[in-house]
């Protein structure tokens, strides 16, 4: 057998006796719609370019024009669009701004190709934001995945980048168990969010706190970073949406002497990281009967 990837295999790397081992994603990610939130609060004025208030007081005071500087946001968000269209069930993607206006309102860009992404220019809202309420956001999500649930859609996933503190938490979490709830009753497909912070304001207490929350019958529904620069936004998010994309079934990982080393109910994530025993030559991925064996390539770490 040879150490390269099988068949339902894309990436295997060892180092010291961990194993990561990636899926593919096309039988994982199968009429998955998605969608991207950008903040729209006013704390992003500088990284879309926009002066902010000080600066155009300024500008007045001394009779001169006020200048746009480089806007950070643009060539990130068209990176990760184009990423993400590679996935999308129909390649045409829900882009929007959240935290606009009074902070609750959500103002659509339209559903984008990749060719669309091209000649866009992000350059934020008509209205940035006073406020970060994050539960308008969640809503109009689950409102678009019941119309393309109607489409033929199977699952959705949205991203959703902030640079602030929610001014929304508990009612964000409520919100939630009525999504779970839900997913559970059949009347959502599943739906996974990747929050992302971007730099040094985000407040990752609760960030963990919502990805955390546990939801009967829902593996996982959130997973977040933070990323210090804007720059680092768009690989951020390529890792995070293939870390949280599952394949919809159970399944067991065997070492090679047919050991169980772990067992997976519901869903099997897409990335598995595991520890197998000293001297491990092979492992095998266990789905539905069907036994998937993948020797271990040699460890990086010597």
């Amino acid at each position: 057998m040879s150490e390269r990837p099988s068949g339902i295999f894309s990436d295997v790397h060892c180092e010291e006796g961990k194993v990561r081992a990636t899926l593919l994603h096309d039988p994982s990610v199968e009429g998955l719609d998605t969608a991207i939130y950008m903040d729209g609060s006013g704390s992003m004025l500088n990284e879309y370019g926009e002066p902010n208030l000080l600066n155009k007081l300024w500008c007045w005071l001394t009779r001169q024009q006020a200048q746009r500087g480089p806007n950070q946001v643009d060539p990130q968000i068209k990176r990760m669009l184009q990423y993400l269209a590679s996935k999308d069930r129909n390649g045409r993607l829900k882009v929007a701004y959240w935290a606009c206006g009074n902070g609750r309102q959500v103002e659509s860009i339209g559903e984008l190709t990749a060719a669309d992404v091209e000649t866009h220019q992000f350059d934020g809202p008509k209205e940035f934001g006073s406020g970060t309420y994050l539960q308008p956001c969640l809503a109009d999500f689950v409102n678009y995945m019941r119309e393309q649930r109607g489409q033929g859609s199977q699952r959705g996933c949205a991203i959703i980048v902030t640079d602030g503190q929610l001014s929304d938490l508990e009612n964000v979490k409520a919100f939630n168990q009525k999504i779970a709830t839900e997913i559970n009753q059949g009347t959502l497909p599943p739906l996974n969010f990747v929050f992302v912070g971007v730099g040094k304001g985000v407040n990752e207490d609760e960030m963990e706190d919502i990805s955390h929350e546990e939801y009967g019958g829902i593996e996982h529904m959130w997973c977040h970073r933070i990323a210090e620069e804007m720059s680092d936004l768009a690989q951020m998010v390529a890792v995070l949406v293939d870390k949280s994309m599952s394949i919809a079934s159970s399944g067991r990982l065997l070492d090679e002497k047919g050991n169980v080393l772990a067992v997976y109910e519901g869903q099997i994530p897409a990335v598995l990281e595991f520890a197998v025993p000293p001297g491990s030559r092979k492992f095998a991925l266990e789905i539905n009967g069907t036994k998937y064996e993948q020797v271990i390539p040699e460890d990086e770490h010597h």
